[in-house]
């Protein structure tokens, strides 16, 4: 039996249906992702399954005791407490629980009264709550939040993450997530892919991330037009077989446009179309209009264009040995690098690392504490701002591209205001909306029109791609890809990165910047080398022993866990090969659309089975570790090589 039903639901905000009579199941074990472009309902969607909007028609129904939680693009503004307390307040009577506890854990700690602590251990024993308090910590942690700060001092994309880690922690049998890879850094998003995959049963998400999706979605939802189409296939077999529908649709939408001319032209001959007999091919053909007007057409296709200017000089912006600091704390230090005309770099990080920063100091609005920072000459900048505070909420969309005239200049040619918006898909109506009405990925178009209609040079993107659709992401990569000028980009979206960059500054940890030569995957690529490289002249010391110094001699327990441990240093290998194998047989198996058809106790006992796997590989990985570092030490005492 389905965990969750959506029966024939139609839902409208007064416009065109955005739901029109759409149904579908959800299966336990089952991971979704909902596409569509901007504006085609898939949050809306996901507002109705969590209950907080109700379907103008159709139902919505759950198998008995079935919990949700959704994870919203809008953060509620009555929330207040402690990120902790936000974190664990999904988790009901238990969460009350988890507070308390934490509260006196607190209170001890500053030499409260240690009885209070043991009375809520009791309670924290009754509820189960220790392992929920460790995926408590342990969200809140790898989220990089601090769970004594105060949620409604947050910044938007700091209260996010917080609303991540509650939907999370609550461990309810469906998730639903409205872009969870939003506002958090490209380590963060990993952590996330792994916790969904090993802790996750039943998802159902909204997401930009075309990495994430392909790794996560084993089906996919589409919405278009009000319709909703169910594509039981990986990411990129949807991709092909969307594109063949598209164009079999196209194909028959034009036949029957040329046989509805053909009977337009019948029935204006007049008095033949009066005759008894043609009455069936008038009726005919009145249907035919009815079926044309109840038609909607897919909204054109975004036609992006960047107004360039003339060209810059060769060095765009060099640094040698640039440092800088906030306050005492070192953002980067000994910074050098050459951005050359026509570069396109990536600059990727942890969030609060100061990416941002580090662009200020390239284009010269911040000064470095130390080293030097050189501009080129005839630089042109167009900025997208991550903030988007360039953006006025009470102008209207039309205003602010064209700031009250009727007309933009993109590449020497006028053109009207509401025809470069439709390149944008920006319907009449929503051009003359106020931006503050509208949706994410809307602003991030609109902020993307308007930026474009300024020649440049440079082009300095924060973020561009939260919200956009994958289409249109698609569109802006190739517009990148054939500007002629300098491209600098801060991103988390390592599909976008790989796509569109040349080379890569990366923040690595303790105020070190370095470069890389490609985009999100040769970052990976060389980064394991370069620690591989350093990892033995950090060891030499160690291995230098003194004139004086002797093996030692094992005792007899520790010689026989000595040759236990260099015969499972052996057996654990091929174990995690086993284990890999077998994993991948099961995914594989779960890819395959057939796999869809099977019962749902069938399904279940497939990603029970995966699930137990996956944990055994990681344990058999980590036992492997263990084992190597025990040998180590053992080796180092002995003078025995591996």
């Amino acid at each position: 039996m389905a965990l969750m039903s959506v029966n024939d639901v139609s839902m409208s905000f007064g416009g065109p249906m955005l739901l029109d009579g759409v149904s579908f199941q959800v299966e336990e074990g089952q991971r979704i992702c909902i596409v569509g472009r901007n504006g085609e309902g898939k949050s809306t969607l996901l507002r109705l399954m969590s209950g907080d909007l109700v379907p103008d028609a159709g139902t919505i129904s759950c198998q008995k005791g079935v919990t949700v939680a959704r994870l919203s693009q809008k953060v509620p503004e009555i929330m207040s407490g402690t990120i902790f307390e936000v974190v664990a307040g999904g988790l009901g009577e238990l969460g009350q629980a988890l507070t308390s506890y934490h509260r006196a854990s607190l209170e001890v700690a500053d030499g409260g009264d240690v009885s209070r602590l043991s009375a809520v251990e009791e309670m924290m024993e009754k509820h189960g709550g220790w392992e929920a308090l460790t995926t408590i910590e342990m969200v809140i942690s790898r989220l990089s939040l601090n769970a004594e700060m105060r949620f409604e001092t947050l910044s938007g994309g700091l209260k996010r993450r917080a609303l991540l880690a509650r939907a999370l922690a609550s461990n309810p049998d469906v998730l639903l997530l409205d872009e969870p890879t939003n506002h958090l850094d490209i380590d963060s998003i990993a952590w996330l892919e792994d916790f969904i995959l090993k802790h996750i049963k039943t998802l159902i998400f909204i997401t930009h991330d075309r990495m994430f999706l392909r790794r996560i979605a084993t089906r996919i939802i589409e919405l278009d037009r009000g319709n909703l189409a169910d594509w039981s296939c990986d990411y990129d077999t949807f991709l092909k077989r969307k594109e063949d529908l598209l164009a079999a649709e196209e194909k028959n939408w034009s036949e029957f446009d040329k046989k509805l001319a053909r009977e337009e032209v019948w029935i204006r001959q007049g008095i033949k179309a009066r005759r008894t007999r043609n009455e069936g091919r008038v009726r005919a053909l009145k249907q035919l209009r009815e079926d044309r007007k109840l038609r909607r057409e897919r909204t054109g296709k975004a036609s992006i264009e960047i107004q360039e200017a003339a060209r810059s000089g060769k060095v765009v912006a060099e640094t040698v040995n640039a440092s800088y600091s906030w306050g005492d704390a070192p953002v980067f230090k000994d910074l050098s690098t050459t951005i050359i005309r026509g570069d396109r770099v990536g600059i990727i990080g942890p969030n609060g690392a100061g990416k941002t920063t580090l662009i200020q100091v390239l284009l010269g609005n911040l000064l470095p504490d130390s080293g030097t920072v050189k501009l080129g000459t005839k630089l042109e900048i167009c900025y997208f701002d991550q903030h988007r505070e360039q953006l006025d909420p009470d102008k209207s969309v039309r205003d602010s591209v064209a700031d009250g005239n009727d007309t933009v200049t993109i590449n020497g040619r006028n053109k009207h205001v509401m025809g470069y918006l439709k390149d944008f898909l920006f319907s009449p109506d929503r051009a003359n909306s106020p931006v503050s009405v509208l949706s994410g990925g809307e602003r991030n178009r609109l902020l993307l029109a308007r930026l474009f209609t300024r020649p440049s040079n440079l082009l300095v993107m924060d973020e561009p791609t939260n919200d956009l659709d994958a289409e249109t992401l698609e569109l802006l990569e190739d517009r990148i890809m054939e500007y002629p000028g300098t491209v600098i980009i801060v991103s988390h979206d390592r599909a976008f990165l790989n796509n569109v960059v040349t080379g890569t500054l990366a923040f690595e940890g303790n105020s070190v910047v370095q470069e890389y030569v490609g985009g999100y995957d040769d970052w990976v690529r060389q980064r394991p080398q370069l620690e591989a490289e350093a990892r033995p002249k950090a060891a030499k010391p160690k291995a230098q022993k003194s004139p004086d110094s002797r093996p030692e001699k094992l005792s007899y327990k520790e010689q026989r866990e000595f040759e236990a441990l260099e015969t499972e240093i052996l057996e654990l290998p091929i174990r995690i090969e086993e284990l890999e194998t077998a994993i991948e047989e099961i995914q594989m198996q779960m890819s395959d659309p057939d796999f869809y058809k099977k019962s749902g106790e069938e399904m279940a006992a497939a990603q029970s089975k995966l699930e137990s796997l996956e944990a055994e590989h990681e344990t058999t990985f980590e036992r492997w570790e263990e084992v190597e570092e025990k040998l180590a030490v053992y080796r180092e005492r002995t003078g025995k090589q591996a």
